[in-house]
């Protein structure tokens, strides 16, 4: 399960990467003047995640914002389009 409490402000997402290290994805920017965005991402707590780091992207919930409390969430799968 995410907390998103611990989350950064402007992260929209949860992920593990191939090796294993957890991040949260801010939202992206358009880089001026190219045709490319990209998304920062900063270091985040595994939350004991032991799966397919693959199928780890999680989207922050909609209700889950910043100024919230209580924002433990499930493992979502965004690329699966589970809410």
């Amino acid at each position: 399960m995410i907390d998103w409490n611990e989350a950064p402000k402007g992260a929209r997402w949860w992920a593990v990467d191939a090796n294993g290290q957890a991040h949260w994805l801010l939202a992206p920017n358009v880089a001026p003047f190219t045709n490319f965005w990209y998304s920062d991402q900063i270091p985040a707590p595994s939350f004991g995640y032991s799966d397919n780091w693959k199928e780890s992207l999680t989207e922050r919930p909609d209700a889950c914002v910043p100024a919230r409390t209580n924002c433990v969430t499930e493992n979502l799968l965004v690329s699966h389009g589970q809410r």
